[in-house]
């Protein structure tokens, strides 16, 4: 299975894998979001190692549980060869109703056929109030006239 665009990475390229990451996050779909991975892929998130497609769909619903109403902007921080950083936000509250904003990073590295081998990520958040949410837009992917995080000051 090919899942264009592939490497090496154009900064073109690079940008619509990202695009193409949020996209599919922001569906919170974890069958979906798992097949952009290799069956053998390897995660570290946070303090969390998953490793395949059955561990990612596993951790990605007990996320999506717990995570409500989640909406993440990704943004690419440099690429080369078959490897893409990016950086990203996020905002979802809890099932209290707390919003919390992460902030992270993620270290990607692609197979041949543009499959996810190799993610690592690190992440921190925080509380925020309502009325500091930056990321409204309706269920689904982000609109394209949606700010991205350098727009917004993130």
């Amino acid at each position: 299975m090919s899942r264009p665009p592939l490497p090496p990475f154009t900064d073109a390229t690079a940008a619509e894998k990202a695009r193409l990451a949020e996209d599919a996050w922001n569906s919170r779909d974890p069958a979906r979001v798992a097949l952009a991975y290799t069956p053998d892929s390897r995660w570290r998130n946070r303090a969390e190692f998953i490793t395949g497609r059955a561990e990612i769909e596993a951790f990605l619903a007990r996320k999506w549980a717990r995570e409500l109403d989640y909406r993440l902007i990704k943004e690419v921080w440099t690429h080369a060869g078959n490897r893409i950083a990016v950086r990203f936000a996020y905002e979802y509250h809890d099932d209290s109703g707390t919003w919390f904003r992460a902030y992270g990073n993620e270290n990607w590295q692609f197979d041949a056929d543009g499959l996810m081998e190799r993610r690592v990520a690190s992440i921190n958040e925080h509380p925020i109030a309502e009325p500091d949410r930056k990321f409204r837009w309706p269920f689904g992917r982000r609109p394209d006239d949606h700010p991205g995080l350098s727009d917004l000051g993130l």
